[in-house]
């Protein structure tokens, strides 16, 4: 397979060579120890385990809010390629091999083609943010993940002035993948973004989290990672890029448009047609524990509201 690599950047945009080759070999360690940690059975733990990440803590984007337990977030996921269990991406994503992964970038950009991993990714070092995650379900977490800014990935590829969305596409292997041979919904999984909130410095590819290789079930070896909408927009396994004009078909706006637009912004004054969106509960609080006001945005708010000057959020959930 002929691997293309995006041409040479400007001079002033050159990362000097010391911190190019510091970074690469981080990020070739990070995503080598995904693909050894891939053939290995994915088990339930209390304690962070896999291998260690090098990487910036960013106060910046950080909630001050305190994490959810390592347990909590590995073990209580949507992952419909595994099953449609919250429990059963941890018991069945040990079939995913994350090495060799490749991406391919497609579309309304002056580089495309299929890139290796660590060449999609690269230069860019990697960085640890705590979001807060709001899944539709009227239920939270808190979330240290480790990652790159998706813009600054992006940019690399120089999306054309056509270029309005950003769709993601997941793996489509249901030898991997088995809940894949089921049809919950429209495989592969796909997702987007428009190309002002792929942008936004919030929005992450994600690598890691708690300060470790992401595990198979949180999505590895490459996420998206959006903490101002509902966790069903954070893709997972990531395989393809493609910058369109259009709009493009997201997977739940497809099963059920009636629930599911393709904005997805957490907006606690719109209702999902099967619960309450005004208050929510934090994830390992226990299901008698009070519920907390869920915050516009996810509280993102003030960093994301100009995105949607104008629009009607009710019209376009």
């Amino acid at each position: 397979m002929l691997i293309r690599r995006p041409p040479p950047l400007p001079a002033s945009a050159i990362t000097p060579e010391p911190v190019y080759l510091a970074r690469r070999r981080l990020l070739a360690g990070a995503l080598g120890a995904v693909g050894a940690l891939a053939t290995r059975p994915v088990l339930a733990s209390a304690e962070p385990t896999g291998t260690a990440l090098a990487f910036a803590k960013n106060p910046r984007y950080s909630t001050q809010e305190a994490p959810n337990s390592w347990e909590d977030v590995t073990t209580y996921n949507n992952y419909y390629e595994f099953g449609t269990g919250k429990s059963d991406p941890s018991e069945n994503a040990g079939t995913l091999r994350t090495r060799p992964w490749t991406v391919s970038v497609a579309g309304e950009a002056e580089v495309t083609g299929r890139f290796a991993l660590e060449d999609f990714l690269k230069p860019h070092a990697l960085e640890e943010r705590i979001y807060r995650l709001r899944c539709v379900e009227a239920w939270s977490m808190v979330i240290p993940w480790v990652g790159i800014p998706l813009g600054e990935v992006l940019r690399r590829y120089r999306p054309t002035s056509k270029a309005k969305f950003v769709e993601f596409t997941t793996l489509l292997d249901p030898r991997q993948m088995p809940g894949e041979r089921d049809r919950v919904l429209d495989w592969p999984y796909a997702e987007g973004l428009r190309i002002d909130e792929a942008m936004h410095p919030l929005a992450i590819l994600a690598v890691g989290l708690y300060g470790r290789v992401l595990p198979n079930q949180n999505g590895a070896p490459l996420r998206l990672v959006v903490p101002w909408k509902y966790g069903f927009k954070s893709i997972k396994a990531i395989v393809g890029v493609r910058f369109t004009e259009r709009m493009p078909a997201t997977s739940w706006s497809r099963a059920a448009p009636d629930e599911y637009g393709f904005y997805a912004n957490v907006n606690p004054a719109v209702d999902h047609p099967r619960w309450s969106q005004k208050t929510e509960r934090r994830i390992g609080s226990g299901l008698f524990a009070a519920r907390q006001p869920t915050l516009p945005f996810n509280g993102y708010g003030e960093q994301v509201a100009s995105l949607y000057a104008g629009m009607d959020l009710r019209r376009n959930f």
